[in-house]
């Protein structure tokens, strides 16, 4: 008898959180490192389009992952650690490790490509590689968006009420003529400070 196939189950969002993470870097890798050795304008123009869609598709996630995390900070305790860089326990340990890795990867390949040719053929300063330093906020992003959708943050503790304090006791007769009773500037040692 043979077997069925067995059905995958369909990725849930963490999943293609992570997966839009790995192939964002490895698009943004592949065409950096093609422009930083080439060097011809057409190549130049893909490095520099990927690294802006990456950088806007960023500040896209950065937004929504803290407009969620406000709204689950009503009830959890959310820091912006373990948001953007998954710390505490917020994730599990290799989603942790692949995520930050992958940041990693980012800063390094932006900032090396970037170095690696500092000026235009002609000789002026900057080129459109310099525009790879921005994709780290694609990494830094999709961590917030993860952590805001799949994290497990702690249950916030509400401090108790602060106590009133208690009322001073009537010491003058100006109630009875109207007046409002005089303030005490003063505290003794022995009061309550309360």
């Amino acid at each position: 008898m043979a077997e069925r196939p067995t059905k995958r189950a369909a990725p849930d969002g963490g999943d293609v959180i992570v997966r839009l993470n790995i192939t964002g870097t490895m698009v943004f890798v592949g065409t950096s490192i093609a422009a930083a050795m080439l060097f011809t304008s057409g190549i130049q123009w893909v490095a520099a389009i990927t690294s802006l869609s990456l950088f806007l598709l960023g500040i896209a996630a950065f937004v929504w992952s803290f407009w969620n995390a406000v709204q689950r900070s009503r009830g959890e305790q959310v820091a912006v650690t373990q948001l953007y860089l998954l710390s505490g326990g917020v994730a599990p340990s290799p989603v942790k490790r692949l995520m930050l890795s992958l940041l990693a990867v980012q800063i390094v390949v932006g900032l090396a490509t970037a170095l690696s040719r500092p000026n235009q053929p002609d000789g002026s300063p900057g080129t459109s590689l310099a525009l790879g330093v921005l994709v780290p906020v694609f990494g830094f992003g999709l961590n917030g968006l993860w952590a805001a959708f799949h994290g497990t943050f702690a249950e916030r503790v509400d401090e108790p009420a602060a106590r009133p304090a208690p009322s001073e006791p009537s010491t003058s007769t100006g109630a009875e003529s109207g007046d409002a009773p005089p303030k005490r500037s003063t505290i003794s040692k022995n009061e309550d400070h309360g």
